[in-house]
């Protein structure tokens, strides 16, 4: 399928998967800020990154998982940090989190994200008329 830019429907399509993000882009992913990301690494021993060379975090998607979770169980439930802390642990012994990250994802996120990517993808597609232009102008001159 094409859009209306005549470029690929990526709907269906995951998103392109890096293997570390900064702390900076898991901010902007889950609308966090860097001290509240550093302030749970400290609180939950399941969140805990690893660091780069220079000594930067960095998240896997697995530790993304646990952040969106963190995020849904304080600020959409309402869990204490306690509360959350026993959570985890009863997710643990009922089936594996991973399993459970899967369905945490609001849709209002998963769709202000496509937005955000579509129009990113229309910004970086340069325009076809460009290179028909161009040829005109070429020929043109000949």
């Amino acid at each position: 399928m094409t859009d209306d830019h005549g470029t690929a429907d990526r709907t269906r399509q995951p998103v392109a998967r890096k293997a570390y993000y900064s702390i900076g882009e898991v901010c902007e992913l889950t609308g966090l800020k860097p001290h509240v990301l550093r302030y749970w690494e400290s609180q939950f021993r399941i969140l805990q990154p690893g660091k780069n060379q220079a000594g930067n975090r960095v998240y896997r998607p697995r530790e993304i998982k646990v952040v969106v979770l963190l995020k849904h169980l304080l600020y959409t439930r309402k869990f204490t940090i306690e509360g959350a802390k026993q959570r985890l642990e009863e997710l643990r012994n009922e089936e594996t989190i991973e399993e459970r990250l899967d369905g945490v994802l609001p849709a209002e996120f998963l769709t202000e994200l496509k937005e955000e990517l579509v129009h990113l993808l229309a910004t970086l597609t340069p325009p076809a008329t460009t290179a028909a232009s161009s040829d005109e102008a070429t020929s043109s001159a000949s």
